[in-house]
């Protein structure tokens, strides 16, 4: 989770990527381009005269209601029953927080925050600038994740820009769903599938449940920390993108693990992982109010 600018940029230029994980970075140079997105439509067409079964009609996603940090990606989200008069929320990673690491066990709530974020459009040009009042939640304690409420609301940011907030899916993902991590910092987008889900994922001193694993199509690389993990069949956000196993090491930084109910654990070099974002519209009102205490919401608790 905290490699360095110039690793992420070796890990570009060099074929498929590498194996970087999905961590914070520094601001990228102007010189990065976006690259295409891979289509992952083909395996759904049927055959010339062979009747298939119905599939999920997949959409192209784009960057539209992404957004670039300073030192990662996010997006601007939005829950099925938010009310577009409500305050805006940006959802990116704990890790990326501007004061830092959360320490295990720690939950942030209601903090101060005047942290700005790069709207982005579908073709990834930069169209506004937004601005937080405060960061409603962040952990890295069974999740990382961090949420920032905006100083504009979901019908203002669309009256003047256009741009509709990303909806979080509100069920658990589906092993062998069609995804696209779309990344605003880098403006680069990462097309694979669900591979499955780890019971436990520890890295270094932090340990998340039940992380989405991707298939190895998904190389993601530092600076994509945050970024919405999308469903190309319904454009929902289903989880935040976090970090890969680098190095095959076991269950140090940067080199995650995953544990099974009985404690086995597996290494699985080069791949990445996401964190799930189903629980948390539980913990919000249609005003975009965190609450804990509401039923349903799960979310780890200061």
């Amino acid at each position: 989770m905290r490699k360095p600018l110039v690793a992420a940029l070796f890990a570009l230029v060099i074929a498929g990527a590498g194996a970087a994980p999905a961590v914070a970075a520094p601001e990228p140079v102007a010189a990065v381009k976006s690259t295409a997105a891979v289509k992952t439509s083909a395996a759904v067409k049927s055959t010339a005269g062979t009747k298939t079964s119905a599939a999920p009609t997949l959409q192209a996603v784009n960057f539209a209601g992404t957004v670039s940090l300073s030192n990662c990606s996010g997006s601007l989200i939005r829950f099925p029953n938010s009310a577009d008069t409500a305050p805006a929320l940006v959802l990116s990673n704990g890790h990326c927080l501007e004061t830092g690491f959360p320490e295990p066990g720690e939950v942030i709530v209601n903090q101060a925050s005047s942290r700005t974020f790069g709207l982005l459009n579908s073709a990834a040009t930069r169209v506004a600038t937004l601005r937080a009042n405060k960061v409603v939640y962040s952990t890295m304690t069974d999740t990382d994740v961090s949420i920032y409420q905006l100083t504009t609301t979901y019908a203002a940011i669309k009256s003047a820009y256009g741009i509709s907030a990303l909806t979080v899916q509100d069920t658990h993902p589906t092993a062998g769903t069609a995804i696209t991590v779309a990344s605003g910092y880098w403006k680069r987008l990462y097309s694979c599938n669900v591979d499955g889900f780890a019971y436990r994922l520890k890295e270094g001193d932090w340990t998340w449940k039940d992380s989405l694993r991707y298939t190895s199509a998904c190389q993601t690389i530092g600076g994509t920390s945050g970024s919405p993990v999308i469903d190309n069949a319904t454009g929902k956000v289903v989880a935040v993108n976090n970090t890969g196993n680098e190095d095959g090491e076991t269950c140090t930084e940067n080199n995650p693990c995953e544990v099974d109910a009985s404690g086995n654990v597996t290494v699985r070099e080069g791949i990445n992982y996401a964190q799930e974002t189903y629980q948390i519209p539980a913990c919000f009102t249609t005003a975009n109010v965190l609450n804990l205490s509401a039923s349903g919401c799960t979310l780890p608790k200061p």
